[in-house]
């Protein structure tokens, strides 16, 4: 009876893990789909990631379910709990990144019509391919357990945000330049935003590996390196 009840708890872990990777390959589907819709300016693929995300939503919250419902069950100790407690923070990060492909697809349709220049558009591939990497890495790390890529993604954050404020400087001075540019670069200033936090997203992802394997938490501060608020100020002075 006790050999059944493990084999059956290690069942529930298994059905959680493969939840979480069916959400982060539709996380990542998002993501990558967004981005080209808007480089492509393709409106029915940005309608494509927006119904997307209704799954996605789903799985988060059948993920969510059946990590309380395992809790409940097994009341779980040490590296079982980290585990559960692990896929529940993860698939909250993979829910809003889901949010946040979404919201650069809803830009694309806002985008239809209006003046555009490819140009603009380059700076915003850069850091999206950049963020999306750092989602892909993060979730191998989190399915071999692997601390050293896990340890790798988060200290690549600050790469992410000094690439958002190069290119928020870069988009203002097109903005200042030629008065055409304001529209189109406002909505990828907002989308770059976000790429920008689907980047934080893997880094949060990459500390619940570390507290998954190791048990602890990483309370040292991450260095962020997003001055784009600064430079605000020095453009409006």
């Amino acid at each position: 009876m006790s050999e059944h009840i493990v084999s059956r708890f290690d069942e529930e872990l298994k059905d959680l893990a493969r939840r979480i990777a069916e959400m982060g390959g539709l996380a990542e589907r998002q993501v990558d789909h967004a981005m080209t819709a808007l480089t492509r300016l393709d409106t029915t693929l940005a309608r494509s990631v927006i119904d997307d995300d209704r799954r996605l939503d789903l799985l988060q919250h059948e993920a969510e379910e059946m990590a309380i419902l395992t809790i409940a069950r097994r009341q779980p100790m040490a590296m079982d709990l980290r585990e559960i407690v692990g896929a529940i923070r993860i698939s909250n990060d993979l829910e809003r990144v889901g949010d946040l492909a979404k919201n650069i697809a809803k830009r694309v349709i806002a985008l239809e019509g209006q003046f555009q220049s490819p140009k603009l558009l380059r700076g915003v591939e850069h850091i999206a391919e950049l963020s999306l990497a750092q989602l892909k890495n993060v979730l191998d790390a989190y399915a071999t357990r692997d601390l050293e890529q896990a340890t790798e993604v988060r200290d690549r954050d600050g790469e992410v945000d000094a690439m958002y404020t190069s290119l928020f400087r870069e988009l203002l001075t097109y903005m200042m330049e030629d008065p055409r540019n304001i529209g189109f670069c406002a909505h990828l200033l907002f989308c770059a935003k976000n790429i920008e936090r689907i980047g934080d997203h893997a880094t949060n992802i990459a500390e619940t590996v570390h507290y998954v394997v190791t048990g602890e938490l990483q309370l040292d501060e991450r260095v962020k390196q997003d001055a784009s608020s600064t430079t605000t100020v020095a453009f409006e002075g």
